[in-house]
């Protein structure tokens, strides 16, 4: 489990305030996805162990209010990979959080590649140090890359939410 838990880590790192939300688009440098962000993002990439095989993760997030929005993906180059990939992914994101039954939401991502397991979830959990938070996380693909969208705070703005997740497309 700690192998794909450096994204959500870095996440918590990157948790400074800004005091409005400032929607732009981004287009992150060799992901293939155009993302909505309400502030400037920052770009990390770590070597994580992923399905099996050591990837290259590529993170983008930034913080803007109480929450931080992120985008991160690799390129598995096995399509038999995907769906353990995608699955790892949430169970990282829930297991950081302590959270409960993830509760399923809608996803729609104009030009991902259908998969079963892709997928957007509603978590509620605490942080190590108690503080309570909520996350919501999509999980998609397009052909070999993988890709999760995260949103995370103590509460999520719900048309903060709209924007950034109705905002996710692989063009």
């Amino acid at each position: 489990m700690t192998r794909v838990m450096l994204p959500a880590a870095a996440l918590l790192l990157l948790a400074a305030c800004s005091p409005s939300l400032d929607w732009r688009e981004v287009r992150p440098e060799d992901s293939g996805a155009v993302a909505m962000f309400p502030c400037r993002p920052a770009s990390h990439a770590r070597e994580v162990m992923l399905a099996g095989s050591r990837v290259t993760l590529t993170l983008h997030a930034c913080s803007a209010g109480d929450s931080t929005w992120a985008l991160a993906f690799a390129d598995l180059g096995d399509p038999a990979r995907i769906g353990p990939a995608l699955d790892e992914l949430l169970a990282a994101a829930a297991a950081n959080l302590s959270a409960g039954t993830p509760r399923p939401l809608a996803l729609k991502v104009d030009g991902a590649t259908p998969h079963p397991r892709a997928q957007r979830v509603a978590l509620e959990g605490r942080l190590p140090d108690g503080r309570a938070m909520q996350e919501q996380v999509a999980v998609f693909t397009k052909g070999t890359r993988i890709f999760q969208a995260t949103a995370l705070g103590p509460r999520l703005p719900e048309d903060g939410l709209e924007v950034f997740f109705g905002g996710l497309r692989t063009p």
